[in-house]
């Protein structure tokens, strides 16, 4: 039996030629880097300007309008992705060295592997879902009931990890875009590996949002690429209508929060200041415990690790501790937060009773972020139990 590894070149070698048209990397390249001084676009792309896509919060991406349905995605790690309706590929006047700098997507996408894990909820609400055919993550990992269930059947095909994927299983389902989280960056490799099958890879950056509804806001991105345009606007106009209407003069005087969890090793992860999590609470009407933290590393992740003692430093005399279930999994009392350390006996919150905990898909659920940052609002305006409430529960 041939190896994967084998079957892998020989799939490589017979579509190595890059194409020019939809479903390919025109350039090979996956996208193009832009101009640091200017759009590294030709001048001719003006007179064919129609518009830019409507967003408000997001700022990691935009969309620029041109004739003959194309549109064109800028996406903050420099890579453009040249959106086309026409099967043919794009139009002539399109000038071809800027082509060959770009991903060349077909859409409306139909048949698609989805890596990104935080994506699948937006797809989903977009009314896309069944355009999905394949993923990277196993049946028991998705904290969202009804994905997991399509995992499982089979509707949605599990097809390895994203380190790992199942080239010829990509190939035989005539998949025509993959969707990639910035993990794809650890593995170059397998990303130029994808395009070289001549299947799109577009790397999203929706986690790098530092508003909520910035993340939220990567729907209309999706709807662009599913054909689901109106759909999508619809549902970010709804779900940004409830945190523009949320009233904080109910929280008398801004609760301190703290948002953690605590690892195997005893060390506490928590969020960086100016995460999209800590906007959240600062939105929901709190004020984040832990402003002010610097990290010793420099690096693009959002959490951040503490020893127990510095944790204690910062929030002991925090009004309410958030406990994040994602990571190391949930807690059912406050009797089992107070076994993970003694420390926590001396906690304010713990003392008054005012800890909560996360549900477990949390940040699975993208399109949530309105509703988490209303139940915050209620949490911190004085809410005595969890009854009502969907993100969170109360430990007792």
């Amino acid at each position: 039996m041939k190896s994967l590894k084998f079957k892998t070149l020989i799939i490589s070698l017979i579509l190595a030629v890059a194409l020019a048209g939809c479903g390919g990397s025109a350039g090979g390249s996956g996208g193009a880097e832009a101009d640091a001084e200017g759009s590294g676009m030709s001048t001719a792309w003006a007179e064919h300007h129609t518009g830019a896509m409507d967003l408000k919060y997001a700022d990691q991406f935009h969309v620029d309008y041109y004739d003959d349905g194309i549109a064109v995605v800028s996406v903050e790690d420099g890579l453009r992705y040249l959106v086309t309706e026409d099967e043919a590929g794009y139009p002539s006047w399109v000038p071809e060295e800027d082509a060959e700098n770009m991903t060349v997507i077909c859409a409306p996408a139909e048949a698609v592997y989805n890596a990104a894990s935080s994506a699948m909820d937006l797809i989903d609400a977009a009314g896309a879902l069944d355009s999905v055919k394949m993923t990277s993550t196993q049946a028991g990992d998705w904290g969202i009931e009804k994905i997991s269930k399509l995992v499982e059947e089979g509707t949605i095909q599990y097809v390895g990890k994203y380190r790992a994927p199942d080239y010829e299983a990509l190939l035989e389902g005539d998949v025509d875009l993959a969707i990639e989280s910035t993990m794809i960056y650890h593995s170059p490799q397998i990303k130029e590996a994808i395009e070289e099958l001549g299947i799109p890879v577009l790397v999203e950056r929706s986690s790098y949002e530092s508003d909520p509804l910035g993340r939220l806001e990567w729907i209309k991105l999706y709807g662009l690429l599913f054909g689901k345009a109106d759909e999508a606007s619809a549902f970010f106009d709804e779900a940004a209508a409830k945190v523009e209407g949320i009233d904080t003069s109910t929280v008398k005087e801004a609760p301190s929060v703290a948002f953690f969890s605590v690892n195997s090793n005893g060390s506490v992860v928590v969020r960086k200041p100016g995460d999209y999590v800590t906007k959240m609470i600062e939105t929901a009407g709190g004020a984040y415990a832990l402003d002010g933290i610097t990290d010793e590393e420099d690096n693009a992740l959002s959490t951040m690790n503490m020893q127990m003692e510095v944790f204690y430093d910062k929030a002991v005399d925090a009004d309410i501790l958030i406990y994040n279930s994602t990571i190391e999994g949930g807690l059912g009392s406050i009797d089992e937060l107070r076994a993970l350390s003694d420390k926590f006996d001396d906690f304010a919150a713990v003392k008054s009773g005012n800890v909560w905990c996360t549900d477990a898909s949390t940040f699975q659920r993208t399109t949530g972020a309105a509703d988490m940052i209303v139940e915050m609002n209620e949490i911190f305006a004085g809410a005595s139990d969890d009854s009502g409430l969907e993100y969170f529960h109360k430990l007792k």
